[in-house]
This record gives C-alpha cells, sequence and structure tokens, in this order.
C-alpha cells in the first residue's frame, strides 16, 4: 500500500486581462501569466498577451461566439475545478474584468462550491480601457454625473427596464450590443431618449484596429450595418459622446504629451 500523500489542491485565479492592448494589464495579472502552468483563456485575449506564457505551459481556448461557444460555461466550471483539485494552479484569463459581464461570478461560485480556493484579479474594462483610448470621458462635471452598464445580448431585451438609464445628465454604455443595435435604439428612443442623443460606437478598444465611430441615436443601426461593425464593440450613448467635446480632449491631450 502507497504512503504517498495526495497532491494538495491548486488555486484559481480569474484574471482580468483587459481591453485588449497588452500595455493595460495590471503588473499582478502579467505575473500570474508568465508563472502560469495551465491558462484557460477567452477568445478576445490578444495574442500578445498569451504570448507573455512561459513555453510550458498549457494553454486552452474557450473561446466564446453569440452563436457558437467552444466550450459550454458549465464545462469550463468543470474544467477549472478538476484541474485545481488535481494540484493545478490555474490562471482564467478573460477578457476586461472578471466580475463585468465576464461570468467570473459564476466560475467563482462553482469553485467555492467545490472547496477551490479562488483568487480575483481586476482587469481594465472594455467600457474604460475604450473610452479613455477614444479620449472619451464617461462622466463629465457639465455633461453625465451617472454612468451605466448593460448587456445588450440579454435575454428578453424588450421586456428590460432600462427607464433613466439614459438620457441628458447621464452616460449608458453597452457591451456585446452590436447584433441588436436595431432593438437597442427602438427600445431607447421608445422609453423616451431623443433621437438626437450622441452615440459612439468603439471596436476593438485599445487595439491597433480600434474605430471610434459615432452617430445620434437614430442613426446607429444604420452606422452598425454600412460600417460593418463588428464584436468586440461598446455602445457609449450620452452627452459625452459628442464630437465637439471628444477632440477637444484628444487635442489637450496631444498638447499636453507635446
Amino acid at each position: 500500500m502507497s504512503n504517498a500523500a495526495p497532491n494538495p489542491a491548486g488555486k484559481v485565479w480569474l484574471v482580468g486581462a483587459g481591453p485588449g492592448d497588452p500595455d493595460l494589464l495590471t503588473l499582478r495579472a502579467a505575473r500570474l501569466i508568465m508563472q502560469a502552468r495551465l491558462i484557460v483563456h477567452d477568445g478576445l485575449v490578444d495574442p500578445a498577451i498569451l504570448a507573455l506564457a512561459r513555453p510550458t505551459a498549457r494553454l486552452i481556448s474557450v473561446a466564446k461566439q453569440r452563436s457558437r461557444h467552444t466550450m459550454p460555461q458549465d464545462e469550463i466550471n468543470a474544467l477549472l475545478v478538476r484541474e485545481a483539485l488535481a494540484g493545478t494552479d490555474v490562471v482564467r484569463l478573460k477578457g476586461g474584468d472578471p466580475f463585468i459581464f465576464g461570468r467570473g461570478g459564476e466560475e467563482a461560485e462553482a469553485c467555492h462550491a467545490a472547496g477551490v480556493t479562488v483568487e480575483i484579479v481586476p482587469g481594465i474594462s472594455a467600457a474604460i480601457g475604450g473610452a479613455a483610448a477614444a479620449c472619451l470621458p464617461l462622466t463629465h462635471r457639465d455633461s453625465a454625473s451617472v454612468v451605466s452598464f448593460v448587456a445588450g445580448q440579454c435575454k428578453g431585451l424588450s421586456d428590460q427596464n432600462w427607464a433613466g438609464l439614459a438620457g441628458v445628465g447621464r452616460t449608458l454604455v453597452i457591451y456585446m450590443g452590436v447584433a441588436t443595435a436595431e432593438a437597442i435604439a427602438e427600445k431607447l428612443m421608445a422609453d423616451g431618449l431623443s433621437p438626437a442623443m450622441p452615440v459612439a460606437v468603439i471596436e476593438n478598444a485599445t487595439r491597433p484596429q480600434m474605430r471610434v465611430l459615432r452617430a445620434p441615436i437614430a442613426g446607429l443601426p444604420d452606422l452598425v450595418a454600412t460600417r460593418n461593425v463588428k464584436s468586440p464593440a461598446v455602445i457609449v450613448i450620452g452627452e459625452v459622446a459628442a464630437q465637439p467635446q471628444v477632440d477637444n480632449l484628444r487635442a489637450l491631450a496631444l498638447e499636453v504629451l507635446s
């Protein structure tokens, strides 16, 4: 009979990879990526970030798309638990921040239920990183004192209560809203939002191919269709998205840098 002690359980880190640019990783996230034996990563994690992993690390992609998932969420949860209970420390690398539309809460719950230790390493969210890259303030003393984040792909979109989330003095940021842009615009205008309310669509936030496109909310569906907007993208609705204000901030930033 063997007297060998069982392997101690590993640990799961839910790590935010930020919006795309590797320079926006936290120091802690970068360190964990470089030390990891196993990285379970989303499809939106930039290849340059994955390149920080050591050559011997195992990388498992669990990429998700709107109509197709490489691995269902329940299987992802089971994978994290199984590897940790087998003694492997796991870096679960998620785009943006794990707890902002990243389903990190579900993964943490599954680990806790199995007795696996979990630690959260926050990341810069797509909204924060994209808005900063576009010199677009989500809050502004003159035009917005409230900011809200919502998911544009939630089930029963027409039944969601978004009353008061968008309007004068407020900024609304919509994640995963490209495919439902027409329904989003119709819903907000039906709830009383002015058709002229400015909108900025930030595609591929912080990456070299980033685009910032603008229109009034009434023109959002045409903008997404004619400019062939693709995910990942966030939609910013509110007075802060107005072109003159964004241009003024960009000019100020360039002046400071020079």
